[in-house]
C-alpha cells in the first residue's frame, strides 16, 4: 500500500508518490514529485509568514478538463494564460482580469436624464428625434417639417442638442427594459466598422443578438485591438451567455470570447458559403451606414458616442418588429411608470 503524506503537491495535489530530494539553501527538506517532477519545501513557511518563500498553494483555478492544479504560463495585461499543471492533461485555458477591462463607450454617456425645463412639449421633442433616427432628415429638414406640420418654430441648433443631450435618459429606459428580454440565444455575432470623427478613423464595435436582432452593445474607440474587443464582449456578457458567437476571422476575438464566456463556442467564419455566415450583423452594419453618411460624420467623440447610442435604442425599441413587440401589457405594468412616462417611453400609443 502507497503511503500517504500529510502534505501535497503544490502543481498536481499528489500526495503518495514522492522522492526525498535533498535540502534547499535554508535547510528545508526538499521532495520531488514522482508524478509531475516538482520540486518543493512543504516545511518551508509561506510568505508573509516572517520568512520569504512559495506560498504552498498557489491561488490559481483549476483545470476546469480533469480538475487539477494549474500554473502560471503567461501574464498578459488584460488576461492571464493558465496550464495544466497535470503533463497528460496540458489544457491551456483563459482568465480574464476585470479591473483591468476598460468598460465600453456606451457607459459614458453625457446629457439630461428627465424633459423637466424644458421649452417645447415632450410629443414634438420626441417627433423630432423619431424623424432624425428613424428617418434620413437633417437638421434644418425637420425644423422646416416642425414649421409646416405643427406651426412651431424650432431652429435646427435646438433639434440638434435634443438628439445629443438626451442620450441618458434613453439609456436609462434601455436598462429598465433589457431584464425583461431573453438574450440567452444559439448565437451572437458580433464584428466592428469604421466611422469618422473630425475626419479622423475610428471603430465601432457591435454585438447583435441573433433571435431577437437585439443590439445588445456597442464600444467606439480610435483603436482596433484585442482589449477593445474586451471591453464590448465584457460589456455584453452582463445581459446573458449565448450558446455560440459568430465572428470573422479576426484574431483580436479570439481570446475574449474564450476567457469571458466560458464553454461558448467561437465560430469564426471563412466565407459566405459556410452554412453559418456573419450576414446578420453586416447587414445591420449597411443600415447605420446608411443613416450615419446623411449625417456627415461626427464632430467629436462624446457627441458621437450620445449619437450612436440614442440609434441603437431607436434600432431596438422604436423601429417595426422590434425587441418591444414581445412584451406582454403585465411587463409593461411592471415598469412602476407613470402614463406620462410610458408615453414617452413609446410604451403605448
Amino acid at each position: 500500500m502507497m503511503k500517504v503524506y500529510q502534505f501535497c503537491c503544490p502543481k498536481c495535489n499528489n500526495n503518495q508518490n514522492f522522492n526525498r530530494y535533498g535540502k534547499d539553501l535554508d535547510g528545508y527538506q526538499k521532495y520531488l514529485c514522482r508524478v509531475c517532477h516538482h520540486q518543493f519545501s512543504p516545511d518551508r513557511p509561506r510568505a508573509g509568514e516572517g520568512e520569504t518563500g512559495r506560498p504552498r498553494q498557489r491561488p490559481y483555478p483549476l483545470c476546469p478538463m480533469c480538475g487539477r492544479s494549474s500554473f502560471l504560463h503567461h501574464d498578459y495585461e488584460h488576461y492571464s494564460n493558465f496550464r495544466c499543471g497535470d503533463k497528460k492533461c496540458n489544457h491551456a485555458f483563459f482568465s480574464f482580469k476585470g479591473n483591468a477591462i476598460a468598460p465600453p463607450s456606451m457607459s459614458a454617456l453625457f446629457g439630461k436624464t428627465n424633459f423637466k425645463r424644458m421649452r417645447y412639449p415632450v410629443f414634438l421633442i420626441i417627433t423630432a428625434l423619431s424623424m432624425f433616427y428613424l428617418g434620413k432628415n437633417s437638421f434644418r429638414n425637420i425644423s422646416l417639417i416642425l414649421r409646416t406640420a405643427f406651426n412651431v418654430k424650432v431652429s435646427h441648433t435646438a433639434i440638434a442638442n435634443w438628439c445629443i443631450r438626451f442620450a441618458p435618459l434613453f439609456d436609462n429606459m434601455r436598462i429598465k427594459l433589457l431584464p425583461m428580454l431573453d438574450l440567452n440565444s444559439d448565437e451572437w455575432h458580433t464584428d466592428e466598422t469604421v466611422v469618422k470623427i473630425a475626419g479622423v478613423k475610428h471603430y465601432l464595435w457591435f454585438v447583435v443578438d441573433s433571435e431577437t436582432r437585439f443590439i445588445i452593445g456597442f464600444h467606439l474607440t480610435p483603436y482596433r485591438n484585442s482589449p477593445q474587443a474586451f471591453s464590448v464582449l465584457r460589456g455584453a456578457a452582463d445581459h446573458g451567455k449565448p450558446g455560440s458567437i459568430v465572428s470573422d476571422r479576426y484574431s483580436a476575438y479570439k481570446v475574449p470570447i474564450k476567457s469571458i464566456y466560458e464553454g461558448v463556442m467561437h465560430i469564426r467564419v471563412m466565407s459566405f458559403k459556410d452554412d453559418i455566415s456573419n450576414n446578420l450583423i453586416e447587414c445591420f452594419n449597411k443600415q447605420f451606414k446608411a443613416w450615419y453618411k446623411t449625417k456627415q460624420g461626427f464632430s467629436s467623440y462624446r457627441s458621437a458616442n450620445n449619437l450612436i447610442s440614442m440609434f441603437v435604442f431607436f434600432f431596438n425599441f422604436v423601429r417595426p418588429h422590434s425587441a418591444l413587440d414581445n412584451l406582454t401589457p403585465a411587463q409593461v405594468a411592471g415598469l412602476n411608470l407613470s402614463k406620462k412616462q410610458k408615453r414617452e417611453y413609446f410604451l403605448v400609443a
